[in-house]
């Protein structure tokens, strides 16, 4: 695989648009982040994934599933290293950051649904009533 198989792959999954962060070409759904191509020079995709899939995907193919070094890494960002990737690897793995990215909006959207709005300004040329006095 290379970096437009990843583009391509990231692309056709429903809801998924291209971005950029600092510089950098990011797949968003919902406007949130859940693939890069940051690593692209040495040849790197990165997947947003949690902890236990960035587990599970290193410990299944350590060769071709990096951890990113720092936090960044130990919160599940994970590279994946395209040249050893074949199509329904890389599918599969996209698909997992997606999806999990969905939930995690989903759960954005519920706690903001759930949040009590802030009182409304007044429009401006409205006064207020007078203070009384004390």
């Amino acid at each position: 695989m290379n970096i437009a198989d990843f583009r391509r792959i990231a692309l056709s999954l429903k809801g998924v648009q291209e971005a950029s962060h600092m510089g950098n070409p990011d797949f968003r759904v919902g406007n949130r982040i859940f693939a890069t191509l940051a690593a692209a020079k040495q040849g790197y995709g990165n997947l947003m994934l949690d902890a236990e899939q960035q587990a599970a995907f290193v410990e299944e193919l350590p060769e071709v599933f990096i951890p990113v070094k720092g936090g960044w890494g130990a919160g599940g960002a994970t590279h994946v290293v395209l040249a050893f990737a074949n199509e329904d690897l890389l599918r599969g793995a996209l698909q997992a950051a997606w999806k999990l990215r969905l939930e995690k909006n989903g759960q954005s959207n519920k706690k903001l649904a759930n949040k009590k709005s802030p009182p409304r300004p007044k429009p401006l040329g409205t006064k207020s009533p007078p203070r009384k006095k004390r």
